[in-house]
């Protein structure tokens, strides 16, 4: 199972956003003119401040990320909002007073620059005085770079990387690589740096598929500069280079604010318009066919495998083997109201109210009932995969054909295959489209829609 291991990234963010927001918008209404402060002065600050820092990266600090770097996209962000903030009041308000508005953007920048550059340190200083938002990781390999790598960590415990422990390859190769793999099992290690240089294929496809099926970070030292797959990230910890195995778009901030915001706006739209009004016309047909409630709760599992209850509104007569057996054709646990919403997908429309809740999307990789959970992931390659990112309403496996009740292997094989897809590829264009080939594939019925 995939740890959580105090990623401060994903709350620490979304709230700077917010705060620099407040600063720049404060200092505006302050330095400014009364006559500049509009509403679309202030619209205008606010949507140009997030459009720069997006494609400069400004938000995009990580624990190993240079000083020198952070400079340089505070650069940057400077020089492109002074340029936008003359092109606005110049040309919208004939505002001609430059150096009020050198002012307002330079001390904006600054404030807001001193604040990131003592989160910067104090999570370094963090780390190292109270030892928390570690990373627990162990090393496999004897080249060069290996001895490199556990010296940056063993000398540098403000990125917060925990060495617990070093497995070299000499000999028995294939017994150590097992070692290696148990161990980290067994002592909730989150992330592997393998050397490429004292490994063979087979012996590198070994341990990403361990880290596939196990849902562990696995990253590589490489022998030099080259990159192995279009799919790969390249960083650097200090001057060593390391590769990431897979390049997850949603692992990125800004992403996951993309995705988060289009998941609210459209799960609320969803909630008032349609959930407002149908829901008390399906409790009575749901509740007047057979005795009990009028949804259905299920423990399912979702991002990093953690459980949640997943609702949907109830289509079958209650049962004790409601959580452990899927629905089939002509399943005689279905009401006949349960028929309909199931063949419409009407049935998953309150999953909304757990998209707003945060445990899923409303893209991603469906979620499996526990129990089957737990059998996929012992038989089939790669299933844990999926549970990198929150788990979706529908999804790129449903929307090309696989859905609903697992009747062979390779139903399961291939929805895991254009789930991996959909987490390397992600994009808000790609939801679009999903969402867009659910609605169309209701309205026109599905053949597994039962």
């Amino acid at each position: 199972m995939r740890r959580q291991t105090g990623r401060y990234s994903g709350y620490l963010r979304p709230v700077t956003y917010l705060l620099d927001l407040i600063i720049i918008n404060l200092l505006a209404a302050n330095i400014l003119l009364e006559s500049l402060n509009e509403f679309y002065y202030h619209l205008f600050i606010s949507v140009s401040w997030v459009i720069i820092a997006l494609n400069v990266g400004f938000y995009e600090v990580y624990r190993y990320t240079k000083v020198i770097d952070i400079l340089g996209k505070i650069l940057k962000q400077y020089c492109l909002f002074v340029i936008l903030n003359f092109a606005y009041l110049g040309y919208f308000l004939e505002f001609s007073k430059p150096s009020q508005i050198i002012q307002f953007t330079t001390l904006s920048v600054v404030t807001v620059s001193a604040i990131k550059l003592f989160v910067y340190y104090f999570l370094k200083r963090f780390r190292v005085v109270f030892g928390g938002n570690f990373r627990r990781v162990v090393i496999l390999g004897n080249s060069k770079s290996v001895s490199q790598l556990a010296d940056f960590f063993n000398e540098n415990p403000d990125y917060g990387y925990k060495l617990v422990d070093t497995f070299s390859v000499n000999g028995k190769k294939q017994q150590q690589i097992e070692a290696c793999l148990k161990f980290v099992s067994d002592n909730a290690i989150d992330e592997i740096y393998c050397s490429l240089s004292d490994l063979e294929n087979e012996e590198v496809n070994q341990v990403i598929d361990f880290t596939d099926n196990n849902l562990k970070v696995l990253k590589f030292l490489p022998d030099d500069n080259k990159i192995f797959s279009h799919n790969i990230k390249f960083d650097y910890y200090g001057y060593i280079p390391v590769v990431s195995l897979r390049n997850i778009p949603l692992d990125k901030t800004t992403n996951k604010i993309l995705k988060r915001g289009f998941d609210i706006i459209l799960s609320l739209v969803v909630v008032v318009l349609l959930l407002s009004w149908l829901t008390p016309i399906l409790a009575v047909l749901i509740k007047r066919e057979s005795k009990g409630p009028v949804f259905f709760k299920q423990r399912r599992n979702g991002l990093n495998y953690h459980e949640f209850d997943c609702y949907k509104f109830r289509s079958m007569r209650p049962n004790e083997i409601a959580d452990l057996e899927q629905v089939s054709k002509n399943d005689p646990r279905i009401t006949n109201i349960g028929k309909f919403i199931r063949k419409t997908s009407i049935d998953e429309l309150p999953q909304f109210f757990n998209v707003l809740l945060g445990d899923m999307s409303v893209v991603g990789p469906r979620p499996h009932m526990v129990s089957h959970t737990e059998m996929y992931a012992r038989s089939v390659d790669k299933f844990m995969v999926r549970h990198f990112i929150k788990p979706g309403i529908t999804g790129l496996a449903q929307t090309n054909g696989y859905r609903g009740e697992v009747e062979s292997d390779r139903d399961i094989i291939n929805r895991v295959k254009y789930d991996i897809f959909y987490l390397e590829n992600w994009s808000l264009l790609l939801d679009m489209k999903i969402v867009f080939t659910t609605v169309y594939n209701a309205l026109k019925g599905e053949e597994k829609a039962y």
